[in-house]
């Protein structure tokens, strides 16, 4: 088994950590199959409620690792593979309905964007930097990059971002809507770990569940989004735990 992303699940939370800093979490093979495997573990997992994803080293990933392509030889039907390995980690984490939160840092180019933007809460440190760098070096958008980045900060700037070279800074991605908070670069985990906790602490169900209607609103007809919510919150409304919460809400209004 890779090490090259290392799993922790305590407490009801996963832990996802990218674990090749020496090529700055870049995607090889290996790691696209043991992101994967983890991805399909964690929502899979009855147990977890929330997930965090981080990265070992000074970046937390530069997309693909170019120079393993290169020196592979194989061509673009096996880097194509790659992505669609890939691929389908990032699927089955945007579609879980698990809250996912990121803690960034240094920084995130190409592909790195795709596994970032599959978080649905970024924690960013100060001293991050985001760039596509696609065009760079002749390739395309990938794992995702294309439609989560315009999802996050619309098509124009996504436009804008991936036909240059232009590099954002942390507090530019924070005006821009990549990310949703940006903290000093000691802080990046804890803040993050304080997020993930907060949704443990409140574990209802229900946001995991908003986490899933909004990801899925994205790709289907409103009127099917409609009825998903519909259907949605007469579950919820039926658990034991929203009962107690509805009534103590009731009762603090002085509703009978």
């Amino acid at each position: 088994m890779s090490d090259s992303i290392l799993l922790d699940i305590t407490g009801g939370l996963a832990r996802i950590t990218l674990n090749r800093p020496a090529s700055l979490n870049a995607v090889d093979s290996a790691m696209a199959g043991r992101w994967r495997e983890v991805a399909r573990q964690v929502v899979a997992d009855p147990s977890v409620g929330a997930v965090l994803v981080d990265a070992a080293g000074t970046a937390f990933c530069a997309g693909g690792d170019v120079v393993h392509m290169a020196r592979s030889g194989e061509g673009g039907p096996a880097v194509a593979r790659l992505a669609e390995v890939i691929n389908e980690g990032i699927g089955a984490l945007v579609g879980s309905d698990r809250p996912v939160v990121a803690a960034v840092q240094g920084a995130v180019a190409g592909g790195g964007l795709g596994l970032m933007l599959t978080a649905d809460y970024i924690v960013a440190s100060a001293s991050a930097r985001f760039v596509s760098k696609y065009a760079d070096i002749g390739l395309t958008p990938d794992l995702g990059t294309s439609t989560l980045l315009s999802r996050a900060i619309g098509e124009r700037r996504a436009l804008q971002l991936l036909l240059s070279d232009r590099a954002l800074d942390a507090g530019t991605a924070l005006d821009w809507g990549l990310v949703t908070e940006v903290v000093a670069p000691a802080d990046v985990a804890a803040r993050a770990g304080q997020v993930a906790r907060s949704w443990l602490d409140n574990a209802t169900g229900a946001f995991g569940q908003a986490k899933r209607l909004v990801r899925a609103g994205a790709s289907r007809p409103f009127a099917e989004s409609l009825a998903d919510e519909a259907a949605t919150i007469g579950r919820a409304f039926d658990t034991d735990d929203a009962r107690a919460r509805v009534a103590a809400f009731a009762a603090g209004s002085g509703r009978r």
